[in-house]
């Protein structure tokens, strides 16, 4: 592998590195989903917490802002960035802590205004926090996307039907199984979403490496910094929650 890469190194993003390293390890462990049962046991502990989350988003003064801090809350749920994280934890900062950036307010506006959102997911259990938002958004042109096939702890077809996400909006595959949303390389079916949707929610740091470079004033990238390499690239300190916009 370092051979493969040692002269390319300039052609590859982490995200596209990590996809190959997940594919080494699935064929020395012949294990076609390595992080299946960690997947299983994160989306249990996540819907475990479901309905007292809905509970506190139903009580909230504000129910979208809730909802979205529980959102960004669930990004802590990933095991490429750390598999020792305390969710109770995160969730009471989230609720509690000023956004590092702050375009909410315009996400709201772009979603109430959207004849079409597309909402691209990141890990499993994360999307049981999506999957709040998402009720709360409750937008009637939703498509909620996932990976296109296992790779690390990243939510696929199987986790949306776990978690009841298929039973309140539209899922579809990315049809890639990088661990960030690469549109040139996702299926046709995937690109032509992406292409004629008017708001695009993207979660966490893969994915937001992923698009960042395409500049598109379509998409929010919401995530918690979770490394000093994405808090330095967005200038916030690490642990911020970041609702960001590149037209806001």
């Amino acid at each position: 592998m370092i051979n493969l890469y040692q002269n390319n190194w300039d052609k590859f993003t982490a995200s596209e590195f990590s996809r190959e390293l997940h594919g080494i390890l699935r064929s020395y462990t012949l294990n076609p989903d390595p992080y299946k049962r960690v997947k299983k046991e994160n989306n249990d502990q996540a819907l475990r917490m479901f309905l007292e989350l809905e509970n506190i988003i139903r009580q909230s003064k504000d129910s979208f802002d809730t909802a979205l801090r529980l959102a960004i809350a669930g990004n802590i749920i990933d095991f490429a960035a750390n598999d020792n994280f305390d969710l109770q934890a995160t969730i009471d900062k989230a609720l509690n802590s000023e956004f590092a950036i702050d375009h909410s307010k315009q996400l709201k506006e772009a979603i109430e205004n959207a004849k079409t959102v597309l909402y691209l997911g990141d890990n499993a259990g994360e999307i049981v926090f999506d999957k709040l938002f998402i009720e709360t958004i409750s937008h009637p042109d939703l498509i909620f996307v996932v990976r296109g096939a296992p790779v690390i702890n990243d939510a696929t077809m199987e986790d949306a039907e776990y978690i009841g996400m298929k039973d309140i909006v539209n899922v579809i595959s990315s049809g890639y199984d990088a661990v960030s949303t690469i549109p040139e390389k996702s299926s046709k079916h995937f690109q032509k979403y992406f292409r004629e949707t008017d708001v695009i929610i993207s979660k966490g740091q893969g994915n937001l490496e992923g698009l960042f470079p395409l500049n598109d004033k379509r998409i929010f990238f919401l995530l918690m910094v979770k490394c000093d390499v994405m808090a330095e690239f967005l200038k916030v300190k690490k642990g911020s929650l970041v609702v960001y916009n590149n037209a806001c």
